[in-house]
């Protein structure tokens, strides 16, 4: 069952102060060394659920290419076979069905160098590979990302999957943003502009405590 923003609000609540008094942060549970190798995928080749497909990996940028307060961000992706139309896509690796992975990006999620999520950012078809789907898709399918179950840190993947939930509406909202400033960058450029430059296309910085606050729990 697709978590409420309630129960979503419950489940970070949780996977937080569960971390906080492990004294074990959000980036320890997932590196395998105390310093990540920029760049690095970890886990090597993603945390994937066991029932859904959908996946996860965090990885840093090396000093310079990243916020100051940023240690490293989350990618979270759904397999493509969670799409009720997989073949609806704007843009598509080059390979296309014989892509390495099959994944539409959800968003980039920023942690904080004491492990807390800071903020929220949609990128470009060509940062991830991803096969790239309008933004009312991926609002359809929101509630199919899960990755309680993939084998990793269980409290990293309850963290993730009750995220994606407690932001939904402004992740879709994230999303048309960056359907607008693609549309913008293809009408000047042509398809090109799907594979390189024009990183990061919409973010949103997040504040917990004031998120968690405005949701009326009587």
């Amino acid at each position: 069952m697709p978590l409420d923003q309630h129960a979503a609000a419950e489940a970070v609540i949780a996977a937080i102060t569960a971390m906080a008094q492990d004294g074990v942060p959000l980036m320890q549970r997932v590196l395998p060394e105390r310093e990540a190798v920029v760049w690095q995928h970890y886990p090597e080749n993603d945390a994937r659920g066991v029932r859904s497909r959908s996946r996860w990996y965090y990885h840093v940028h090396p000093p310079g290419e990243r916020d100051p307060g940023e240690h490293g961000h989350f990618h979270l992706f759904l397999h493509r076979t969670q799409l009720d139309d997989p073949a609806g896509f704007l843009a598509a690796p080059e390979a296309g069905d014989a892509a390495a992975a099959h994944v539409a990006h959800i968003a980039g999620l920023s942690i904080s160098p004491a492990g807390i999520p800071v903020s929220w950012f949609v990128t470009n078809r060509w940062v991830t590979d991803e096969f790239l789907y309008p933004a009312a898709v991926m609002r359809a399918h929101l509630d199919r990302y899960d990755v309680d179950e993939t084998g990793e840190d269980p409290l990293v993947g309850r963290l993730l999957t009750a995220m994606v939930a407690l932001y939904r509406e402004e992740l879709a909202a994230l999303l048309e943003r960056r359907d607008a400033a693609l549309a913008a960058l293809v009408g000047a450029e042509g398809a090109s502009a799907y594979e390189a430059g024009h990183e990061v296309l919409a973010s949103l910085p997040i504040d917990l405590d004031t998120k968690i606050a405005g949701l009326d729990f009587e």
